[in-house]
């Protein structure tokens, strides 16, 4: 992602997880009684960044069936109320491993039990874990922040050193404005990073415009006050103060070129789930808009109970053909771009000295439409192609800080 394929690579990791040397694989020290792996005929790349998932729901996939959005969301609700800490915990253990078999190295996770803290924080794992705050009745405002403060507080405490807990304002229906002010400003205070769905779905875009639709009666039902319209999420947001570049904004689906330049201007960045946005009807984020205004862009799943699996490398295939993009470009969202939009830059995303070794080994199963296939033989483009033709199958094996946490019974072989 930083420089041009190398041909018969390799790499070394010190002892603390870090990449201190790499390049063709002559020149690249073999310290005595180091651990060695080899996959011939593979690619190496840096670990994946699923910039979007709900690892605590991992447990409700396939459970979900409702076509509607608003209906999908009300079950969501109704499922999370009879699931136990201890099944959140099993969940997402589940959620991180399955994360891990599809090259993701580094999550940044939404959720409201904490679990996806303490699974990545048993397993070794790395991401960042954005606790959800939800309240659309701005008379429990200080009560709703006060217990998320002290949930990310405690979560801060337990998590493991590449464990980083932000704070999340839901979306702009269930988060009061009231509660999105207190929010933005306790996270700035504190240094938390900041993430919130926006802009996902029609319902969202008619309760902030007009204050209609599904989202409005259910407000109206539970006698919460409806707030006088708005222009968009975006400007709603803006305007409240909740944007800046430690802002992630979620799925910005339902946006227009003013709202993608109000982003720019705000330094956010933009998380993309072309898969679950096609499932729940949603349509296509304008992710080449957001690209030529200069936009952090990333790539998520959301969570299993939207779509089937955290594949990344599926997501990857949607937003190349929404956007145009070339198989390098749309590989790269999954990586260094991935690393900017959560501000990891100079730890991930990319295999260069000093870097995490967080990597992902490939295999691709499916070679570009002409013969002879040999991987290691084939341009620099093409080499892209075939690795964003990849199945789950072909992902032969994942590290974190150099350590294997995913892999293949076909993979490469530890060596003495």
């Amino acid at each position: 992602m930083a420089s041009p394929p190398v041909r018969d690579g390799a790499l070394l990791v010190d002892a603390k997880g870090r990449i201190v040397a790499l390049g063709p694989e002559a020149t690249v020290p073999r310290p005595e009684g180091v651990s060695t792996f080899r996959f011939p005929d593979a690619v190496l790349l840096p670990g994946f960044v699923n910039a979007h998932t709900h690892l605590e729901l991992t447990g409700l996939r396939g459970a979900l069936p409702e076509p509607d959005f608003f209906e999908w969301i009300q079950h969501v609700r109704r499922a999370k109320d009879e699931v136990s800490p201890e099944t959140y915990l099993d969940w997402a253990r589940e959620g991180v491993r399955e994360a891990w078999r599809h090259g993701a190295t580094m999550v940044a996770d939404t959720g409201t039990s904490g679990a996806v803290v303490r699974a990545l924080t048993e397993m070794g794992g790395a991401g960042i874990a954005y606790h959800e705050a939800i309240h659309p009745d701005p008379g429990r405002a200080e009560a709703t922040l006060a217990a998320a403060r002290e949930m990310v507080t405690q979560l801060r405490r337990e998590a493991g050193p590449r464990v980083v807990v932000g704070l999340s304002p839901h979306a702009p229906y269930t988060v009061s404005r009231t509660l999105y002010a207190q929010v933005a400003s306790l996270a700035r205070a504190e240094g938390w990073p900041l993430a919130g769905h926006l802009a996902e779905s029609a319902a969202e875009t008619e309760l902030v415009r007009a204050g209609t639709g599904p989202f409005a009666d259910l407000w109206r039902r539970r006698g919460i006050p409806l707030d006088p319209p708005a222009g968009s999420p975006v400007r709603l947001l803006a305007d409240l103060g909740v944007l800046g570049p430690d802002f992630l904004a979620i799925h910005a689906v339902q946006t227009d070129p003013a709202d993608a330049g109000i982003l720019a201007a705000a330094g956010a960045a933009v998380v993309v789930c072309p898969r679950s946005n096609a499932r729940h009807g949603h349509g296509s984020a304008p992710l080449q808009r957001y690209r030529e205004r200069g936009l952090r862009v990333a790539l998520g799943t959301d969570s299993v109970a939207s779509v089937d699996s955290l594949d990344l490398l599926a997501e990857a295939r949607e937003a190349r053909v929404q956007a145009g993009l070339s198989a390098e470009a749309a590989i790269r969202l999954l990586t260094l771009d991935g690393a900017r939009a959560l501000g990891k830059e100079g730890e991930v995303g990319s295999l260069e000295a000093g870097r995490w070794a967080d990597l992902v080994v490939i295999r691709p199963s499916h070679p570009p439409a002409f013969p002879p296939y040999r991987l290691t033989a084939l341009p620099p483009d093409l080499i892209a192609e075939a690795i964003l033709l990849g199945q789950p199958g072909d992902i032969l094996a994942t590290f974190v800080a150099g350590q294997p946490v995913h892999q293949a019974h076909s993979g490469g072989a530890a060596l003495p």
